[in-house]
């Protein structure tokens, strides 16, 4: 596993100074339902993030599984870099991004969807640079996909819940989602960091603690989603897009470990998720 991509996450240090001015919005606030193009044949959507798209677990790997799955066709696109903001993300994969967003599709959008996910340290304490990174890149792809549907990625208090300063960072990332959100034509809310404050909180009877241990999330500096976490994001991003639960097939791709010899693979739902019918509900509730 790519451990040594964590070190990005000292900026945190940083974070102190962005304790204010908090939201308790509800889903029925935030989260009105953007208008999904028309399309011919299977979508197409475009996951834009970093190590908390795709790590221990992977957003696109399991969508895309869950998609199979449920017989809906759907085409998958990534441009992911560890550890860095949106414009970096962009940067990095710049060629390949200018080719994508070129293209044209007969139904008039190339991207159907798109999922933003912004990076920790910005999404908290730069909510300007937050906003100009997904309109830069919004914008581009509107140029050959006018009715795109954007989903703002919300993201996660980077500390463990019981640390003093988790809900303070977890609504100010809530704030900064939220008004993205609204400045971003025909755009959504992935309510991650909701659905995990829920599961902390013990939502549908689910217990994050197992032998003492977090079962959504691992990590030093910033805590990523592990096999819980990333399964309850994937069952959301389904409901999110298509507001129905998906059904779960028996294995899907989930994390054998947290340590450097570990992997993705194919394991069984029932053994690697602790209690996988309140994570389909707490996702499912947050859609």
């Amino acid at each position: 596993m790519k451990k040594s991509l964590l070190l990005c996450s000292v900026v945190f240090i940083l974070l102190s100074a962005c304790k204010k001015n908090v939201v308790t919005e509800n889903s029925e606030s935030t989260n009105n339902r953007p208008k999904a193009p028309k399309t011919q044949g299977a979508p197409r959507i475009l996951f834009i993030g970093n190590s908390h798209t795709d790590y221990f677990v992977s957003a696109p790997i399991l969508f895309d599984e869950l998609c199979k799955a449920n017989n809906q066709p759907m085409n998958i696109d990534q441009l992911v870099t560890m550890g860095v903001s949106i414009e970096k993300v962009y940067a990095d994969h710049k060629t390949l991004a200018e080719q994508n967003f070129a293209k044209t599709d007969s139904d008039g959008n190339y991207y159907d969807y798109i999922v933003i996910q912004e990076s920790t340290p910005v999404a908290i304490s730069e909510p300007d640079k937050y906003l100009a990174n997904v309109k830069m890149i919004v914008d581009k792809i509107r140029k050959n996909s006018p009715d795109v549907v954007t989903y703002v990625y919300e993201g996660m208090s980077p500390t463990p819940f019981t640390d003093s300063d988790y809900k303070e960072y977890y609504e100010e990332m809530r704030k900064n989602a939220v008004t993205v959100k609204e400045a971003t034509k025909n755009s959504g809310l992935l309510r991650v960091g909701d659905a995990v404050n829920d599961a902390y909180n013990g939502k549908n009877d689910y217990k994050y603690l197992v032998a003492n241990k977090d079962n959504l999330r691992f990590g030093e500096n910033t805590l990523h989603l592990i096999n819980d976490g990333g399964f309850m994001q994937a069952v959301l991003l389904y409901a999110t897009i298509f507001d129905k639960k998906p059904a779960i097939p028996k294995e899907l791709t989930l994390s054998t470990g947290t340590g450097d010899n570990d992997e993705m693979k194919k394991q069984e739902v029932s053994k690697a998720i602790s209690n996988q019918k309140a994570l389909e509900e707490i996702a499912f509730s947050n859609r």
